[in-house]
């Protein structure tokens, strides 16, 4: 009798489940769920406006997901519930929110219903930037020898800075909420009745380190005295390491979703880090670039190394008995959808609408009749600021050499290769330290839709790009570790590095890159790398000079 695993992937703008068969990897069905609150960044349900650079959720657009998907992908595929195995999931990070002792969200109870700080904070919530840089300004003048650890930043996007947010602006808030915790971990905690925080989350967005736990409550206290104990009386010390069984399936999440009481669920995870698995990456130097609204890009190695502006190193928390390293790009889909909602002339558009085609698709094939540098055109991708290797969410976007001539293919093209310099900048960087990069992996919705930008990017790194076998790299990703907290006497497995070779998969095509292309991106790479640290490592802070007019206004 086959049995299945079922891999739960939590996204920016909605959730999805995967049924897969674990002993072929092959995927069954699959279900998605549109959060019906989307991303809340001008305002609250109640109306309430929201301030700059916010980015919020509603949790029970979560929960919503278990009830609708993982209904329909057993109606779907005709699968007895009692042959599923395990379930998996994985999350956007840092996405947080406060919650009672009880996992009960703040946003849940009537009085902070219209308070900001009671949501879920995205990981694209840049409205704690200011704590952020404090946060880096103390760790530095305290000389701690953790902060090489993650990259020699802190980002505004992880768990500490969000929480000085909340403390700074709200302290009364801060003091109802008993813990602040990852959603990863909390949508398993619905799941199971069981609190178990995962590795990758604390040790990538929470400064948690496997051998010396977080910084000492010294830190804290000195960036804010009311910080002193908040891992002790917010957070949590009991860190699972990844691959491990968090819980099983309650009664009453077996009357939501269908599932049978007691399947075995895994610890949670990051939505990027689980597709490493989904790929069959099991080794060091083969880098994997989840490719979406934005970038992660993820490594893994045998030694704890030191890169500039990597988002974390990290033991036992992307693959076990191995250190995953992480770097990111804040702004790549995002980009280009940026351009084709606010810059198309109405042309473009009934163009597209005559031909029955989307707007990215003409855009392509437009660009596809063009040779790089022939536009004259060079940007950079920091239109949500820039994670890696900067770690610096201030900077902002920019496209240098439009003419009268310039057309819209020729900006949506620039905005493209921006991408690829800035994932050329973060494999350089791990190249110059020792970390090196021998295999290119992509997978994603860019990677599966878009072959020119594939090109581009081979052409840009001077390396072949592999492409992920399926579509659902997250869900895979976590269907596998499912089947893992299952283990092997019930259908699944004992070991993810076996899972991985059995159900990850990578498509036979390759993009190799093309010399004569290669030969002028290296130029206009070139360029790149100059308009990078002028405006990038404080010789022109004009950027940031704008955004503070911008905010004062």
């Amino acid at each position: 009798m086959a049995k299945y695993a079922i891999g739960i992937d939590y996204g920016t703008l909605s959730g999805r489940a995967l049924l897969v068969n674990t002993a072929t990897g092959e995927e069954i069905a699959t279900a998605v769920f549109e959060y019906p609150h989307q991303v809340m960044d001008e305002y609250l349900p109640c109306g309430k406006k929201l301030g700059m650079d916010w980015a919020l959720q509603h949790p029970q657009d979560y929960v919503d997901v278990l009830a609708n998907t993982i209904p329909q992908v057993l109606k779907d595929s005709g699968v007895d519930a009692a042959d599923v195995i395990g379930v998996g999931v994985d999350f956007t990070a840092c996405t947080m929110l406060p919650i009672l002792s009880d996992s009960t969200p703040l946003c849940f109870l009537p009085e902070y219903e219209e308070n900001p700080h009671a949501y879920v904070k995205l990981w694209k919530h840049h409205a704690a930037q200011p704590h952020a840089n404090k946060l880096n300004e103390v760790a530095k003048e305290l000389n701690v020898d953790w902060l090489d650890t993650f990259g020699g930043k802190i980002s505004s996007e992880w768990l500490i800075p969000k929480i000085w947010q909340i403390l700074d602006e709200d302290p009364d808030l801060y003091a109802k909420a008993d813990k602040f915790i990852e959603a990863s971990d909390w949508i398993v905690w619905q799941m199971t009745g069981v609190e178990a925080r995962n590795a990758c989350c604390a040790g990538y967005k929470a400064l948690w380190n496997k051998k010396n736990g977080y910084p000492p409550k010294s830190f804290f206290k000195a960036l804010d005295e009311r910080l002193e104990n908040v891992v002790e009386e917010k957070l949590s010390t009991d860190i699972r390491p990844i691959g491990d069984k968090a819980g099983e399936i309650t009664a009453e999440m077996a009357a939501l979703t269908g599932l049978k009481e007691g399947t075995a669920v895994a610890v949670g995870s990051v939505d990027a880090h689980v597709f490493v698995p989904a790929v069959g990456i099991t080794g060091e130097g083969e880098m994997l670039a989840i490719m979406g609204t934005s970038t992660c890009h993820m490594l893994l190695g045998k030694e704890e190394k030191q890169v500039p502006g990597m988002c974390g190193v990290v033991e036992d928390a992307i693959m076990p008995g191995l250190f995953g390293f992480e770097a990111g790009q804040c702004c790549v889909g995002d980009s280009f959808q940026w351009f084709i909602d606010n810059c198309l002339s109405e042309s473009v558009v009934n163009e597209a609408k005559e031909r029955n085609i989307s707007v990215h698709k003409l855009l392509r094939e437009k660009c596809e009749a063009k040779k790089p540098g022939e536009s004259g055109l060079l940007a950079l991708d920091w239109f949500n600021g820039n994670r890696s290797v900067l770690c610096d969410i201030d900077l902002t976007g920019m496209i240098l050499g439009m003419t009268l001539q310039t057309k819209p293919e020729d900006i949506y093209r620039a905005l493209i290769e921006s991408t690829a310099y800035g994932t050329r900048m973060i494999v350089d960087t791990f190249n110059e330290n020792n970390v090196k990069v021998n295999t290119f992996y992509a997978a994603g919705g860019i990677s599966q839709k878009d072959p020119m930008t594939m090109q581009i990017y081979a052409d840009v790194l001077r390396m072949p790009v592999k492409i992920a076998g399926t579509t659902q790299g997250g869900a895979l990703g976590s269907a596998i570790f499912g089947a893992v907290a299952a283990g092997k006497a019930n259908g699944g497995y004992d070991d993810v590095y076996e899972a991985a070779a059995v159900m990850g998969k990578v498509k036979d095509e390759i993009f190799y890159p093309n010399e004569e292309n290669s030969d002028i991106y290296d130029k206009l790479y070139a360029e790149y790398k100059t308009l990078h640290d002028y405006f990038g490592r404080g010789e022109n802070d004009v950027m940031k000079r704008l955004k503070r007019i911008a905010s004062e206004g």
